[in-house]
């Protein structure tokens, strides 16, 4: 049952929305190594293309898990000195901390997966209630402008992580020979301060941002569970999960089919885009490593740049005609890229995706927030997530057998395929509508 929370929620100043949000930077910081750096880890030990899609199984099942659980378990949760949400992304950014330390000095395949596994946990454990978070403090009208600055900071990490990578090539790559099953030294630096950011990052929000305490119903409610026996409590959070999802809005399903798209797309990108340079460009491992960093950089560049300047054109023309511009744009940019072969020409088609990614990281977030109940934000966060880790579980089982028997091994024909999908989420993104939501809530 829902309890409405009478706490009133003041509003908060430009700063104070950017202090509690820094603790993205970090996050953001670490999910940039996975999209770019840790594909071709696999490559320098050895994996092959078509082994790439299956051995990043671990982001789609840990999130799977992960999100919705901790998600549940942050709303029946607190405690006067840490809060609800800050215990989960305190923890989540310490276990993400200690795996990016260790992931340059993988001395084998496995080892590097296993990392990837924890390390997948540690972020999803921070991320869900960060997203929770946010909607938790801020007042409705002000939660888009809360979301687009998740979406600044999300561009802000991912383009300080591949910057790195771009730099450390450059300054200690030089012409060193790179030797079969090792990762380049030049490489190591990137993760080290990923490790660091992760923690202090983090760590200023907890400092700067008190959260709002839990009104008399909802403290009621969260006493009455921890009085209840072990192993109900263990039970407890599926249950949570299980009732969110018989009375989830018919909007989040709407939105549910965007996402098995865009996001299936999103791990093609991700996955295709540095082997895809070594067809179109000629490029060595390094070197199209190298040009995936600066296509990461660009669109996040261009992210941090729109992010805020997206919340008034919401406010004009409505979130949804926004976000389905926004997915057609970086549908677009996916086309044209496999056909441009100069190495700084291509770079132009990421100020699309890098407007469809502000867009994707903010957007949906702020809408969804404002139709669930308060004390339900975290568990229907986690099953947000949900919907974006199942079309990438997806994406991990079926895209390897499709790129080596459908479409030859082909990274370029990997690309052009996602691009058809993001066109695809944009289409579904015009049936989205929040009003209605709200009435069907």
């Amino acid at each position: 049952m829902s309890i409405i929370s009478k706490i009133p929620k003041p509003q908060l100043s430009f700063w104070q929305i950017f202090n509690m949000n820094v603790g993205f930077l970090g996050i953001q910081f670490s999910f940039g190594l996975q999209q770019t750096a840790i594909n071709p880890i696999f490559s320098f030990l050895g994996a092959q293309p078509e082994d790439l899609p299956l051995l990043n199984i671990a982001g789609p099942v840990t999130g799977l898990i992960v999100q919705p659980i901790i998600g549940a378990i942050s709303d029946k949760t607190w405690s006067p000195k840490w809060g609800r949400r800050k215990p989960f992304f305190l923890i989540g950014a310490l276990l993400g901390s200690i795996c990016l330390f260790l992931f340059p000095y993988s001395p084998e395949l496995w080892f590097a997966v296993g990392l990837l596994w924890i390390l997948d946990v540690g972020n999803n454990m921070a991320m869900e209630p960060y997203r929770a978070f946010v909607g938790d403090k801020l007042p409705e009208k002000q939660l888009s402008l809360g979301y687009q600055m998740q979406s600044l900071f999300v561009g802000a990490g991912i383009v300080i992580a591949n910057l790195s990578i771009f730099l450390f090539q450059d300054w200690f790559g030089g012409d060193a020979v790179e030797t079969a099953g090792t990762i380049p030294t030049w490489l190591y630096y990137s993760f080290f301060i990923g490790a660091a950011l992760s923690v202090i990052t983090i760590g200023w929000s907890v400092y700067t941002t008190p959260e709002i305490p839990p009104s008399d119903e909802e403290y009621e409610e969260i006493k009455r569970q921890k009085k209840l026996p072990f192993m109900q409590k263990v039970r407890q959070p599926f249950l949570e999960i299980k009732e969110a999802v018989k009375d989830m809005p018919k909007f989040m399903w709407k939105l549910s089919g965007v996402y098995l798209f865009q996001w299936y797309a999103l791990f093609c990108y991700w996955q295709m885009i540095a082997p895809m340079f070594e067809k179109t460009m000629g490029f060595d491992k390094s070197e199209a490593l190298a040009q995936a960093a600066k296509m990461s950089s660009t669109y996040n560049v261009t992210t941090m740049i729109v992010a805020l300047a997206l919340v008034p054109l919401m406010v004009r023309f409505g979130g949804k005609r926004i976000y389905a511009l926004s997915l057609l744009g970086t549908g677009l940019a996916l086309l044209a890229i496999p056909h441009i072969n100069d190495s700084v020409t291509v770079l132009f088609p990421m100020i699309l995706f890098g407007i469809g990614w502000a867009a994707m990281m903010g957007i949906p977030y702020s809408m969804v927030s404002k139709i669930v109940p308060q004390d339900r934000r975290g568990v229907y966060m986690g099953i947000l997530n949900m919907m974006i880790v199942i079309p990438m579980g997806i994406q991990t089982l079926t895209f390897g057998p499709i790129l080596e028997h459908l479409m030859g091994g082909n990274a370029v024909n990997a690309i052009l395929f996602a691009g058809v999908f993001f066109i695809i989420s944009a289409a579904l993104a015009m049936r989205l509508n929040v009003k209605k939501a709200q009435n069907e809530a």
